[in-house]
Parts: C-alpha cells; structure tokens; sequence
C-alpha cells in the first residue's frame, strides 16, 4: 500500500428532509451555515466549512424530475442518495468523501478492487460566500461500496476547479469547531470491513481499543461493533447489523465554548469522558460529538 497516495478526508454528506430545517438545526448547534447550491442533477445543499479545508454537506432533494433523470442516466450520487432515502427516511448520514488528485486513476482502481459503485461523475455548481461573492466550483467524483451495504457509500472527490473566494467568515463557528477530528461507523463485524476502508482511503487500519482505526492525515475514521459504540456515544442506534455511519466527532480548542453555545440554544446533549455528544434529531443526521485537540 502506498500510503503516499492516501486519501484524506474532504467532505461528508448527509441527507435532510429540507434545507431549511438543516439550515436551523446546523445554526442552532453553533455552526455557520454557507448559502444554498444548487447541483445540475436537481439535488441541492447547505455546507459547513471547517478551517482545514472539511466540509459537512446536508444535502436534500430540489427538483425531483432532474433527479429523476439522474438516475435514468447512472448518476451515482443521486441514486445512492435515493436508495438510501427510500430505506431509512428522509434524514441520516449516508456518504463518507474523500480527497484525490486523480479521480479517473481511483475509479480505476476502485473497479480493480471490485468496490466501484458506478461510473465516474463530473459536474459544475455556483459558489457562493458569506459576503454574495459568487465563482463556480467543480468536481469529478469516482464511487467505492461494499456489495449487500445499501446504507453507506464512499467516493472521492477531485476538485478541479476551487473558487477563489474568501471563506474564513464561513469557516468561523460560535461553538469553537475547527475541523472534524473523525467519523464513527457501526457494523456487527466491524473487522470485516477494514480492508474495504484500507482500499478507499489507500491507508492501513489499526486496532485502538475496542474499535478498528483507519488514520488520515487530517482525521480518523474509526469501525465499532454495536457495543462498543453505545460505550462510546452512551446511546444505541438501529441493530441492522449493516455497516453504518453514525457520528461525527469535531475538533475544538476549547470544549467550554461549545457548552456554552449548547446550553444557551437549549440543544439537548450529555457529557461522556472528553466529549460534549449531541444525539441526531431533525436537520442532523447523526451523533455530533465535540472535543478538544492539542
């Protein structure tokens, strides 16, 4: 493996029944909301910037004939988000992405591997900063999953063209989140599936504790059984046994900062060990975890 090449975190994507209500939620944890994009294939999204160049993307449907269209024609982003939709619902955390330089080499390793999940996607949207400054962004898309694994799915994502536009007010938050520090997935064989995380990321697992530890440059993701995630988060999710993702963990300086901003808004969270977890709900499609980092 040459973990030269590794893939670093980009972004994460999670399904919302509508982009208002995920705008609200996301605002009321603290996070400062970009304004919404539009994608040519009829979804769109609202995003959270992070200082290290992350992105969270709550992501809901737009116009649904596009969409519709998307599929016919083996759009893979659209039809995994459908696929995922019509199984859990209008809300949840359905795509881990990650950083390339080459999309065309990772779908053809993806296909080597056995994990592709359909063709390669490029596209177009317009950017937008907090001042109204707008550019256009561009990607291209290459997609990995795990066969008889509907409720995630992988790809990487080269950004081809980056607006040159300011992001720093975007990337400011009043609950002290700087960057996502890692990803939590759920899995009755969590073993089972590092080897499909190794060959997505093109980096090695470990075993820390009770979980398997796949590290990136710029976060982890970490692979729990159901018990050691109830341990971790202090709460159950669905026993499907299906390879799940299920929290996000954010990196801060300062852990107060964030408890102040969620006691002030009345969100709801509880304190385990290091970490202040907040439980999905409406607009948030996961466990939110914040904690500090050296």
């Amino acid at each position: 493996m040459n973990t030269a090449s590794q893939r670093p975190l980009d972004h994460l994507v999670m399904p919302a029944a509508s982009l208002g209500g995920a705008r609200e939620r996301l605002a009321a944890l603290g996070f400062t909301v970009a304004p919404t994009g539009i994608h040519p294939f009829g979804t769109e999204n609202v995003c959270v910037y992070f200082s290290d160049d992350t992105f969270l993307e709550a992501l809901a449907a737009g116009d649904r004939d596009r969409m519709d269209a998307a599929v016919k024609a083996g759009n893979a982003f659209v039809a995994r988000d459908r696929q995922f939709r019509d199984r859990n619902g209008q809300e949840g955390f359905s795509a881990a992405v990650f950083a390339t330089k080459n999309a065309d080499d990772d779908h053809a390793a993806f296909v080597r591997a056995g994990i592709s999940a359909g063709d390669r996607l490029d596209f177009s949207r317009p950017f937008v900063d907090a001042s109204g400054k707008a550019d256009e962004a561009s990607f291209r898309l290459a997609f990995a999953a795990e066969a008889d694994e509907p409720e995630a799915f992988f790809f990487t994502c080269e950004r081809a063209n980056v607006p040159q536009i300011d992001r720093s007010a975007l990337q400011a938050h009043s609950n002290g989140a700087q960057r996502i520090a890692a990803v939590a997935a759920s899995a009755a064989d969590p073993a089972g599936h590092a080897r499909f995380f190794e060959a997505v990321t093109n980096a090695p697992s470990e075993v820390v504790g009770s979980k398997f530890r796949v590290k990136l440059s710029n976060a982890n993701i970490d692979l729990l059984g159901p018990d050691a995630f109830a341990n971790e988060f202090g709460s159950d999710i669905p026993a499907s046994g299906a390879l799940r993702l299920a929290a996000v963990i954010f990196g801060l300086r300062d852990l107060t900062q964030a408890q102040r901003h969620l006691a002030a808004t009345g969100i709801h969270y509880h304190r385990r060990g290091q970490r202040l977890i907040v439980p999905p709900a409406p607009g948030q499609g996961a466990f939110f975890a914040f904690e500090e980092f050296s």
